[in-house]
């Protein structure tokens, strides 16, 4: 019974922890959607005030929508986003549950290979992957983008993933080969639904670099077709004068896609998160 009590004072321990360092996460975001509603001089002036009637404006976000294709660039993000979580979170499974699962010669040294990513940052990389690109004819592509960001990712999604479907019961596993099942429908059926928990982890942790990203858009996708939501607002930023309204009204409307995420898969990324924290 004790045992028990103390488990369960952790499990609630480790969540108020977690809500408070989300609250605090969350404070600038705070800061910045407030002040994305306020006139120029409020902003300086009293910059932790919320709006009032003096002090509020919508002149940020009419100059947002009306300079530059903001629609356009969202879209690029979002698409370039989503098909790279899709690429990273499948290959990025398929390579754990395939080290996780079959023990071969050079099991492990494949997987210190496969996490190396998480060590060597992919920007060292730059001249390499644009020559790579140039050379393919995927520069200004949408495709350059999500390329790199998937191959940005799956280090992490391996490391990650391998851990929790060793976790995966063999018995379960065994069953289905038993009842005749592939090893891609054990794999599609029965482990992917149980290793959700730590699938919304990788989204979240892969999502935010993706999204927040200015160094590879700018380097391998300026052209106005194909600019990303943060290469789209440094528009607003000039080198002796910045619209800072602007700036702030882009931000917010930034922020709301990984806002969005984050409820969605709050709950399944506090599990993976503690999993095997608490016993």
């Amino acid at each position: 019974m004790n045992i028990a009590r103390h488990s369960r004072l952790n499990t609630l321990a480790m969540h108020g922890a977690l809500i408070v360092y989300t609250l605090i996460a969350l404070f600038p975001v705070f800061v910045i959607l407030i002040n994305s509603f306020k006139s120029r001089r409020a902003i300086f002036r009293e910059p932790l005030a919320l709006p009032d009637a003096e002090s509020f404006s919508m002149i940020g976000y009419q100059t947002v929508m009306k300079q530059g294709d903001f629609l356009l660039y969202f879209q690029n993000s979002l698409i370039v986003t989503v098909v790279s979580l899709f690429f990273v979170l499948l290959f990025g499974a398929m390579a754990a549950f395939a080290l996780s699962e079959y023990r071969f010669r050079g099991n492990t040294l494949m997987g210190l290979y496969l996490a190396l990513g998480i060590m060597i940052p992919i920007r060292i990389g730059t001249v390499a992957i644009l020559d790579m690109m140039v050379a393919t004819g995927l520069v200004n592509t949408l495709w350059a983008l999500i390329l790199v960001y998937t191959a940005q990712g799956l280090p992490l999604a391996v490391f990650i993933l391998t851990e929790f479907m060793r976790q995966v019961s063999d018995d379960l596993k065994n069953a289905g080969r038993i009842d005749g099942l592939s090893e891609f429908t054990i794999f599609f059926r029965l482990v992917l639904p149980l290793v959700r928990p730590a699938m919304a982890t990788v989204a979240v942790f892969n999502m935010i670099p993706i999204w927040n990203d200015l160094w590879f858009p700018l380097i391998l996708a300026p052209a106005e077709a194909t600019k990303t939501l943060t290469l789209g607002s440094q528009v607003f930023i000039g080198q002796f004068v910045t619209d800072w309204n602007a700036v702030l009204s882009a931000l917010s409307l930034a922020i709301l896609p990984v806002l969005v995420l984050y409820v969605i898969f709050s709950r399944q990324l506090i599990r993976g998160i503690t999993s095997g924290a608490v016993k």
